[in-house]
């Protein structure tokens, strides 16, 4: 079973993380030939203070 963690930063609507729910899972099964119940989706909301690119905070940009 595909289990796929993704982290964004918070805020992000429900909506959205449906959409791409829906879109990880159509694309996993094509690739992976299985079936959508096996596809686990795990969303982790970051705060901005939280993540670093190039030694930088992105709540500091």
């Amino acid at each position: 079973m595909p289990s796929i963690n993704v982290q964004l930063f918070d805020g992000r609507p429900v909506e959205i993380k449906r959409e791409l729910a829906q879109a990880l899972t159509k694309e996993a099964c094509r690739v992976l030939g299985c079936t959508p119940d096996a596809v686990d989706i795990v969303f982790t909301d970051v705060k901005r203070e939280n993540w670093a690119t190039a030694g930088v905070l992105w709540s500091d940009k």
